[in-house]
């Protein structure tokens, strides 16, 4: 009998002729999976270079000018210990930059993951967020974007980035969710004449373009994309474990005696 796979023939009816060649490959097989079960299971702060690129781009801090609450130490708030923080003092906290777009489907999951790390890490991280509005494949995301940073002239950049993210599904399909966002602004106490004006302002615009421009310069091409101390998170690390393992590595490269 013959299969056809790919337009290539393969003879089933020997199969002893191979069955060496089935065996090794299903032994290689095996220890890949165990090898990769083994390192989803490592605990710790891990070894940087399976989380983090190496940059050279340094972060300018947004201060979110308030302190989270602070969480018992070397346990995360849902009680899990898979990994823990290291408890060691440091001279300034490690800075967790982000580059998001609020219509972004995976910059919406993550971001209640990065709303419990902040919690978990307290004063020893503080967390910046830049502007890399996809528009081309969102069409509600640089109007989003726009938005926070009116929201920012008047001292709420994270109370309406908070509500864009925990609200996506409600404005992302809008043909104009520019209303949408006004009531927000309501819900915020914002003074909402200076709001809209600033949606539209130049000043926004400049600061939404520096944030691609400089997105762009450290090799951000997608959503979210976070740095961790100016190191660039791998991609498939982006989640609560990835997250943690390189704030850990930083702190104790960071940690004072």
């Amino acid at each position: 009998m013959v299969v056809r796979c790919r337009g290539w023939p393969f003879i089933l009816d020997p199969m002893k002729r191979y069955l060496p060649f089935i065996i090794i490959v299903l032994a290689l097989v095996a220890a890949i999976g165990i090898f990769t079960l083994m390192f989803r299971r490592g605990t710790g702060g891990g070894d940087s270079s399976l989380v983090l690129n190496n940059s050279n781009q340094q972060a300018q801090v947004v201060d979110k000018g308030s302190t989270p609450a602070q969480a018992t130490p070397n346990q995360s708030p849902s009680g899990s210990n898979t990994i823990t923080k290291p408890n060691v003092k440091i001279s300034s906290p490690v800075i967790l930059e982000e580059y998001g777009d609020y219509q972004c489907p995976p910059c919406g999951e993550l971001y209640p993951e990065l709303k419990q790390i902040e919690h978990e890490y307290g004063g020893q991280l503080r967390i910046v967020f830049r502007q890399f509005p996809l528009a081309r494949i969102h069409k509600n995301a640089l109007a989003a974007a726009h938005a926070a940073e009116a929201a920012r002239n008047q001292n709420k950049f994270w109370e309406m980035h908070d509500l864009l993210y925990r609200n996506q599904s409600e404005w992302k399909d809008l043909a104009d969710p520019r209303p949408t966002f006004i009531s927000y602004a309501r819900q915020l106490k914002l003074k909402i004449d200076q709001f809209t004006s600033d949606m539209d302002s130049n000043l926004v615009d400049q600061r939404i373009i520096a944030d691609i421009q400089r997105g762009t310069a450290a090799g951000v091409t997608g959503t979210p994309t976070i740095f961790i101390d100016s190191q660039m998170l791998k991609y498939e690390a982006t989640n609560l474990d990835g997250l943690r393992r390189g704030i850990n590595a930083m702190l104790l490269k960071k940690a004072t005696s």
